[in-house]
């Protein structure tokens, strides 16, 4: 295995062979009048999905959120409320999703027999993860309490469901499944963010598990921190940095991956680099390559030759802490890094990054991938959960390019929620979640909540009004 193309079919992410195919006949049985999520027209019976959002995007040029911010440096900010404009027209439930949009890198996974090409191929899935947020500036919108999306890909061969299960603090719960129940990648995420003066610092505190059913192997990760710098002044850019750890309980591997952080000259900008070691801590392969474009597998003997021989010197890069960017007036400039990866020769190409649309710029940088989250088609509608986020219609209004009508909608739903609350206290009612229950990873030991399942039955007779 020492080409990319021996490893990886750049077309489909897939091998040649049938192994990975999916086939929806030999799938879960569903009603088939489901199977028609994020598609936005029919054309010889096959449906396909929108290109583009209904209208561009908001402007916030006339916004400042200086005036929002500028009591909240140092606090916690999920019980600040932000004006719908600095919102992008989705839920997190539905940007939590987005972790699904390199799904073939999973399916590869399952078709591998060796567990160190099964660990990096897992490793280039949990960085593809994050690939989505790179340029995505907008604050998706908060949660309600007991909102719910889910999102079926026949081609993909996956369901997913997520849901609300906390308010204070704000969780959100998902699972996915392989309708050939290859595989299963849930979670829960306790979204953190901190202000510190020019930029704000994302902590998605919870723990992803990916159980590949086949090989029996289960492998647990928490996601790098993220920033998004100039949030007063200046262009926004967003920067990932941390270790990352993914864990072979099965087999005792572990992938460590360092997304670098910017550094002082930003030479470091987007680069993730780590390595794989077996049981015995032997440093099998070196992962390498840039959040924001590709991933790379190779020998650790070549990867110290290589970099032996490389004179060009550079100093270390210390890391720059938010509040080092709190100080001054002048915003923090993104440094002007060309975003290419030095391809080290013998190397495996794992993942790489498809192209955004031409139009990405106006429609909130989304991903081709993004721009079908929101879809209702004809007859769908009937078979969501009341509770699911399409159907709310502060993001409806949103994306529909009617901000006035986001701004009241949000304030309404806002509002609802915190009389619905009241009313449970005054009651003295806890919370009924409806799809998950808290628990224990059976992997980590850790607190955590857990599909409880039933959820495409179509039963949701005790779902919450809370729209």
């Amino acid at each position: 295995m020492n080409s990319e193309e021996e490893f990886y079919d750049a077309e489909t992410g897939l091998e040649s062979d049938d192994s990975c195919e999916v086939s929806f006949k030999d799938a879960l049985v569903f009603d088939s009048t489901q199977v028609t999520e994020g598609s936005a027209a029919q054309e010889n019976g096959v449906w396909e999905r929108r290109k583009t959002l209904p209208a561009e995007m908001i402007s916030r040029n006339n916004f400042s959120v200086w005036s929002i911010l500028k009591k909240c440096i140092g606090m916690e900010l999920s019980k600040i409320a932000m004006p719908v404009v600095f919102n992008e027209p989705l839920s997190f439930l539905q940007r939590i999703s987005e972790y699904m949009e390199h799904t073939h890198l999973i399916h590869r996974a399952c078709s591998l027999s060796d567990s160190i090409d099964r660990m990096q191929v897992v490793a280039a899935f949990a960085v593809s993860a994050v690939a989505s947020q790179w340029e995505r500036t907008g604050k998706p919108f908060n949660p309600l309490l007991g909102e719910t999306y889910e999102l079926i890909r026949e081609d993909e061969g996956y369901r997913l469901i997520s849901e609300q299960v906390s308010h204070h603090p704000p969780v959100s719960a998902f699972h996915a499944q392989s309708l050939k129940q290859e595989f299963e990648f849930h979670g829960s995420i306790y979204p953190k963010l901190k202000f510190w003066g020019k930029s704000v610092e994302a902590e998605p505190k919870g723990t992803m598990t990916l159980e590949l059913l086949k090989h029996k192997e289960a492998y647990t990760w928490t996601n790098p921190m993220c920033c998004v710098h100039n949030i007063i002044l200046g262009k926004l850019w967003i920067e990932q940095y941390g270790t990352v750890e993914i864990v072979n309980h099965s087999t005792g591997d572990k992938c460590v991956l360092n997304f670098k952080p910017c550094g002082m000259f930003g030479k470091e900008l987007h680069k993730v680099e780590g390595y794989i070691q077996d049981k015995s801590k032997k440093k099998r392969r070196v992962i390498y390559g840039k959040w924001t474009e590709c991933m790379y597998s190779v020998d650790p003997k070549v990867y110290e030759a290589n970099k032996k021989s490389d004179k060009k010197t550079a100093g270390d890069s210390k890391k720059l802490k938010p509040e080092y960017s709190c100080e001054g007036e002048e915003a923090d400039e993104m440094p002007d890094v060309q975003e290419t990866v030095t391809v080290i020769p013998g190397s495996a190409l794992l993942w790489r990054i498809k192209p955004r649309p031409a139009h990405s710029a106006q429609m909130y940088n989304f991903t081709s991938f993004a721009m079908t989250l929101n879809e209702v088609e004809p007859g769908m509608e009937r078979l969501l959960a009341p509770t699911d986020c399409r159907l709310r219609p502060d993001i409806k209004a949103m994306e529909n390019g009617d901000i006035d009508a986001a701004s009241t909608e949000k304030e309404r739903l806002e509002e609802k929620q915190r009389a619905s609350r009241r009313e449970r206290s005054k009651d003295e009612e806890d919370w009924s979640t409806r799809w998950f229950q808290p628990g224990t990873n059976p992997h980590t030991g850790a607190e955590d909540w857990l599909y409880t399942g039933g959820y495409f039955d179509r039963n949701y007779t005790d779902c919450p009004n809370i729209y």
